[in-house]
């Protein structure tokens, strides 16, 4: 069985690529400073010959380094189970890391001082010129920096592996929490669809069962859409359509239904199930008050980056008893678009201003970015 080392997903691969272009960028950034402050302690050298020496030799003894650490980091975590972090890890670890940076330095060092000395045309020694005292310095003096170099590579990713592992564990805490949310706002609806459900038989059996029929093709209509964390607003206007329609079997005619939704809107994604908890308000709080009844409005519209969406009843408007919005769907609604938007979305309660009354909620979340 392949493991995740020999088939990394796009993700993984893209995540490489980029660190290692970084390693590579302040591998140039350490090989320029190094040749001003050679040029600095040697004044009758010149610095486009240290600029190029240091370059070159820096650049392959990078290469050798980097690229030789990764078969050693292969082998050496060989036996780790390929869905583990240790599978998928590219460090070796010190011991191994020591063997490749000697062996990288050597190998880097030649062949870069051999480039250098074929662009500049210079006659600076090597490993395979001069005496073994010389090569020793050479070696010495080439260690160090790789050695300083890769600990502080080291140092970076391991804190940007921390960083990266914490985030992901917010991610999937913040998930749980969302999954938790939703599962306890379908019970909600149902309970008070069933406690309605059981006034009614007593006092009106033919509507009782109009009212079960409609609630069994609401339930078989949204159970696969619930299972999932977002769908199109077209969706959502029509899963509130249909829970609407439920509720007119026993309220009739006090209760009318009003949707407004553009059509370049309709394939937005949304929350799901992130209206409902308003429309319930509106039904319990607004229009069950009222022996008239009276309309819910459910619209959409787009504000710039930001989708706007309106639940508005005509019936008994705020109440200091859920004026404060801390009622269970509220709370519900809030704390979903925390969880999934944090300080980029809202919602607001307030009393409609218009001659009909009533109450206006409206949640304001960014609209999701049109990639070309």
């Amino acid at each position: 069985m392949a493991s995740i080392l020999d088939s990394p997903t796009p993700i993984v691969v893209a995540q490489r690529r980029a660190r290692f272009a970084v390693r590579g960028l302040r591998t140039l950034v350490a090989c320029v400073v190094i040749a001003a402050l050679l040029t600095g302690v040697m004044r009758h050298s010149s610095f486009w010959i240290n600029l190029v020496q240091s370059v070159c030799i820096g650049v392959c003894c990078w290469l050798a380094i980097d690229l030789g650490r990764m078969p050693l980091a292969r082998w050496q975590h060989r036996k780790a189970p390929p869905d583990t972090t240790e599978a998928q890890s590219q460090w070796p670890g010190w011991p191994l890391m020591l063997v490749a940076i000697v062996v990288g330095t050597i190998v880097g060092f030649s062949v870069g001082n051999e480039l250098a000395r074929w662009i500049t045309g210079s006659t600076s020694p090597g490993f395979y010129r001069g005496d073994w005292r010389q090569a020793i310095a050479l070696l010495i003096g080439s260690l160090v920096p790789g050695l300083v170099i890769t600990y502080y590579f080291y140092s970076r990713e391991t804190i940007a592996g921390k960083e990266a592992a914490m985030q992901t564990a917010q991610r999937q805490a913040a998930e749980h929490q969302l999954k938790l949310l939703e599962s306890q706002l379908e019970p909600h609806m149902l309970f008070n669809t069933l406690a309605n459900l059981r006034v009614l038989i007593g006092m009106d059996p033919p509507r009782a069962q109009l009212m079960l029929d409609q609630l069994i093709a609401f339930l078989r209509a949204t159970l696969s859409a619930s299972r999932t964390s977002q769908h199109p607003l077209s969706a959502e206007f029509a899963r509130l359509a249909d829970y609407l329609a439920l509720m007119k079997v026993r309220m009739g005619e006090r209760l009318q239904a009003q949707f407004e939704l553009p059509t370049e809107l309709a394939a937005t994604p949304v929350p799901a199930l992130l209206l409902q908890p308003l429309v319930e308000n509106c039904i319990k709080h607004g229009l069950e008050p009222n022996v008239a009844g009276g309309r819910i409005t459910v619209s959409a519209a787009r504000d710039g980056n930001e989708l706007v969406l309106r639940v508005r009843d005509t019936g008994a408007g705020l109440s200091d008893a859920h004026s404060d919005g801390t009622r269970f769907g509220l709370v519900q609604v809030r704390e979903r678009l925390a969880t999934l938007y944090g300080e980029r979305a809202s919602l607001s309660l307030q009393n409609a201003l218009d001659a009909d009354g009533g109450t206006l909620a409206t949640i304001r979340l960014p609209l999701p970015e049109i990639t070309p």
